[in-house]
């Protein structure tokens, strides 16, 4: 179900988990898109999944409080993905006065990325301690682990060197799974990850081009029996992908797309 007319900030109703796909682009801003930002919200939670350099943009053009977001998952270190930390700290700190804590779960050498982000944004930023509680988690690939109402597991993909750092998450709510690839070649990793999840969120960067440390259409659509997703959405597509979205016989999404599950 589309959801068209809620208001934004508003908890799901008829589903365990709203997601909003307050930027679904790549890195170079093809079709006039933001980077990868997703907020999901549950009823008894609000998370992101990645924060891409625009995702402030994103989300203040969808009217999305960043002070109800609890946790912010991060797949991988790409500015597409992690570039707008440094924004959503100092909007926190400076602007939107944030009290709450936050809670930032990623790969291995988070705390550290996160240092050099915020130096690379804003220099001397790292070093102001925030006015709330801010706590970071490294996610072992391969591993579960319950965060609140929410049961993460992850899986190491390949977007980069092998030893990546890059991830793959499955998160359950309740009943519900949400997955996601990430940024990634085909890896069999993504079939547990996406197993008959109720919405696999997932990138196909090229139609039929075969590309290192990338998805393309073709290949995910080859390896759907083996993950057999109750509802599948394709996201981060280049330009030739969404030059051909009238032509898809799958769910595309678009900044601004709400869905529930």
């Amino acid at each position: 179900m589309i959801i068209r007319n809620e208001t934004k900030g508003s908890k799901p109703k008829g589903g365990v988990m709203k997601i909003t796909f307050a930027g679904c682009g790549d890195a170079f801003g093809s079709g006039g898109r933001f980077n990868t930002c997703f907020h999901v919200r549950c009823q008894s939670s609000c998370f992101l999944i990645d924060c891409g350099a625009s995702s402030m943009i994103a989300l203040k053009a969808q009217q999305l409080d960043p002070n109800e977001i609890e946790t912010i998952l991060i797949t991988h270190f790409h500015g597409d993905h992690f570039g707008g930390l440094p924004y959503f700290m100092l909007d926190a700190q400076f602007f939107s006065k944030r009290r709450a804590p936050l809670q930032v779960l990623g790969p291995p050498g988070l705390k550290e990325r996160f240092a050099d982000v915020m130096e690379t944004a804003f220099p001397g930023s790292s070093k102001t301690a925030p006015k709330f509680e801010l706590t970071f988690e490294e996610l072992v690939p391969g591993t579960s682990r319950v965060v609140g109402d929410k049961e993460i597991t992850t899986a190491q993909v390949r977007h980069g060197p092998p030893e990546g750092p890059f991830h793959a998450y499955r998160i359950g709510v309740d009943d519900k799974v949400l997955a996601y690839t990430g940024d990634t070649e085909w890896v069999d990793e993504l079939i547990e990850i996406g197993h008959n999840a109720d919405l696999l969120i997932a990138e196909a960067y090229f139609y039929d081009k075969k590309v290192p440390l990338h998805l393309d259409l073709q290949t995910l659509e080859g390896k759907l029996h083996l993950i057999h997703p109750k509802r599948l959405i394709l996201t981060h597509m280049n330009d030739d992908m969404l030059s051909r979205l009238t032509e898809l016989s799958h769910e595309c999404a678009y900044d601004g797309l709400q869905v529930l599950i």
